[in-house]
């Protein structure tokens, strides 16, 4: 009777070996995964973090408002210009305007 207990003792633990074994594989292989993933993660920018309120909400609106005018404006101009030096001009003036056009509208910067 002692033997037989001994032998399922044995049996029992040469289980849990192969179970801590198993767990320690399974842990190393997910631990390499994630350095893995946390490396081509690392290479990647964080996304830009948007400022919360009404204030923030009502200026990043305005500035695709604004940012919408000045594409429309390039796109009906450009078809109308036979040469690209012209399309460049407008494009270059726009920029240059651009500031000055966005006090005007919106008042202070």
């Amino acid at each position: 009777m002692a033997k037989e207990r001994a032998r399922k003792r044995a049996e029992r633990e040469a289980q849990a070996a192969r179970d801590r074994q198993e767990r320690a594989r399974t842990r190393a292989r997910k631990e390499r995964l994630d350095r893995g993933k946390k490396a081509l993660t690392s290479l990647v920018p964080d996304a830009p973090k948007r400022t919360p309120g009404l204030l923030a909400r009502r200026r990043r609106r305005r500035l695709m408002a604004f940012a919408a005018t000045i594409m429309l404006i390039q796109v009906i101009v450009w078809p109308l210009l036979p040469t690209w030096t012209a399309r460049l001009v407008v494009l270059a003036l726009s920029l240059v305007i651009a500031p000055v056009a966005w006090v005007l509208a919106f008042g202070r910067v």
